[in-house]
This record gives structure tokens, sequence and C-alpha cells, in this order.
């Protein structure tokens, strides 16, 4: 259900604060991730087009590995050059990322104190730079799940009810891009955020107010739009209210709680 609204270059960062997952890892080199080798082959981030690519304990992959990634989730192809030919690939993809703060995985809890040194928490975070977490879109802190909530007898939303508004939504986008040759809010060009993001005054002096505090790029001024057009489609309102644009510019906030 996600996957078919978030199409495309959309991408999110899972960022686990409280405990540490196990995972086995495998060794991955640039050309395995987007492609390459003496016979040039795709790599992952193309064998996942039109899907999702799901990168777990990112600080663990090495850092270069992890950079060569910018420049194919900008333009959503990726292209390798040999003597003999150059070879293109697609590339859109779902790119979906999840890490612990530290290697300890309690930097920043409220309960447990965390026993990295500074330094160990800077070597660990600064493995994921700034420009590549400039092109994931949501950024999300899971917190830890309390015992009473697991006893809770509250029944949560239903998956059939997230897909009723998830499908709403595509088909307003759908219909409100027939002419654009695009098909979602994640495909939304400079001149297209103009025409489709629109705010209002009051939602220009909170973004104005947020892109000045938070030291915002020019890319991640897009992505918040792109955002925010997107959570408005969900709640079924066609302008962007400022409640919206809070929402999604909350999912920016990670990177300058932890990267500062």
């Amino acid at each position: 259900m996600i996957g078919n609204l978030w199409t495309k270059q959309q991408t999110i960062l899972y960022l686990y604060p409280h405990y540490k997952i196990n995972t086995l890892f495998i060794t991955l080199s640039n050309a395995s991730l987007v492609g390459g080798g003496k016979i040039p082959k795709p790599g992952e981030i193309s064998l996942a087009h039109f899907g999702v690519l799901f990168l777990d304990e990112l600080p663990e992959f090495k850092k270069d590995v992890l950079e060569v990634m910018r420049q194919p989730l900008e333009d959503g192809v990726v292209t390798i050059s040999r003597v003999n030919a150059t070879l293109t690939y697609p590339c859109n993809c779902m790119l979906i990322v999840s890490m612990n703060p530290c290697k300890c995985g309690f930097y920043g809890d409220k309960t447990k104190e965390c026993t990295c040194t500074p330094l160990q928490i800077q070597q660990y975070l600064g493995k994921v730079s700034g420009p590549l977490l400039d092109r994931i879109d949501i950024h999300v802190e899971v917190s830890p799940v309390k015992y009473k909530n697991l006893e809770s007898s509250e029944r949560p939303e239903s998956s059939k009810d997230i897909k009723l508004r998830v499908d709403k939504a595509r088909k307003i986008q759908l219909e409100r891009y027939k002419d654009c040759k695009i098909f979602s809010n994640s495909q939304l060009q400079p001149s297209h955020i103009n025409m489709f993001c629109q705010l209002g005054s009051e939602e220009k002096k909170l973004l104005k107010m947020a892109f000045d505090k938070l030291g915002l790029s020019a890319r991640a001024h897009n992505r918040i739009l792109k955002v925010a057009r997107t959570i408005a489609d969900l709640d079924g309102s066609n302008d962007i209210k400022s409640y919206h644009l809070a929402e999604a510019i909350q999912y920016r906030s990670l990177d300058r709680k932890f990267w500062k």
C-alpha cells in the first residue's frame, strides 16, 4: 500500500534510537549496488526499479558505497561508462533505510544512558553524509513500545482502511497530472511545484521560518512541498494547509537532531 503511494524517488529514513538490531551484513561493493563490473550489469538499485530497496543498519555499509547512490536517487537512472560503451539503467525505486543513532543504540534515549564516546558517535553518524540525508524525504524516529501499549485493547486503523485512503489519494494524483505526463507527487519537477504546490500567506511564513531555522537546502525545500502535497491528498484537501506543511517539515528534523 505504501509503495503504491510513495513511488519512484521517495525515500524514507527510519531511525531506531533505543535498541540494537543484530543483522548479518554482506560486504557490498559499488558495482553490486549501482551496477558495473567488467561486463556491466545492473546493481541492486536498478533491480529494485519501481520497487523497494531496503538497507538495514545504514552506517554499517561502507561510506563510499552509500555515496554512489546520491546521483542515481536524484536522476532516477544509473549511467555506467566503459571504453567500448556507455550503458544507462533505470533506478526509480523507493529507498528505505534504517539505523541506530550510535553503536550501542541508546544515544538520545531518555531512559537508558548511551555508553559510546562522543568521538564514536560522530564517527558512526559520519558514515551517513549530509548530501545523502538531504535526498531522504521522510525521517522517522521510532520510540520504544511501552508495555501498556502492548496490553491496550484499542484497535488501530486497519490496513484495509489505510488502503482506501491511499487508493483515493492515488486517483487524485492521476487526475491532477493527466496532462503533465507524470503520475505521482514524487515526480514533480520545480516547474510543476510552482503550479501544484501553491501556498497561502500563512503557509509561506511557516515554510520560511522552518527554512531559516533549520538551514534547509533548496532540495529539501522542494521535497517538503511534495510530501506536504501528498499529506494534503491523503486528507482529501485541494490546498496545502499549515498543518499539512508542519507535518512535512517535522519529517525533516532528525538530521538536525543527530547530525547537528
